[in-house]
């Protein structure tokens, strides 16, 4: 599961996790007219064609990144977090109704307590996440020293 050059975690799973992000991206399209807040759905559908893509392109690069094991661990699974979260988040919202913190795609639907607080947190967590992540990214594609 490792690729040359790459002690876990390995580009072939960041491509395999991008994929499955994309086909439950294309999923999620299908169920766009079910939604309770279809355009909430449809953001939930472009949200995980776009990180599906972030991380199979991500995958693509990964090898070429001057990483530390830790921070290639830590860049690792803090783009997969925010990838999947973003999707679920919005997944939620779209059907849940809760999408307090996303008034245009949620059009100012408000739901559930509960419903709320998951897309508030998930939406917050991720942000910070894929900030670090990206920013890990980008540090590890400096120059490597001689």
């Amino acid at each position: 599961m490792t690729d040359a050059h790459d002690a876990f975690p390995s580009s072939r799973l960041l491509m395999q996790l991008g994929a499955v992000l994309l086909l439950l991206g294309l999923l999620t399209g299908l169920a766009v007219p079910m939604a309770a807040l279809p355009r909430m759905a449809l953001a939930s559908h472009l949200e995980a064609i776009l990180n599906g893509m972030l991380l199979i392109i991500l995958g693509v690069i990964w090898t070429r990144l001057v990483l530390g094991p830790r921070q290639r661990i830590a860049a690792f699974w803090l783009v997969i977090y925010a990838a999947f979260a973003n999707w679920t988040a919005t997944l939620i919202s779209a059907f849940t109704g809760a999408a307090a913190m996303m008034p245009l795609a949620g059009g100012g639907s408000a739901g559930a307590a509960p419903f709320e607080l998951a897309v508030a947190t998930l939406l917050l967590s991720l942000t910070l996440a894929i900030l670090i992540g990206v920013g890990l990214v980008i540090y590890g594609l400096r120059p490597a020293r001689a």
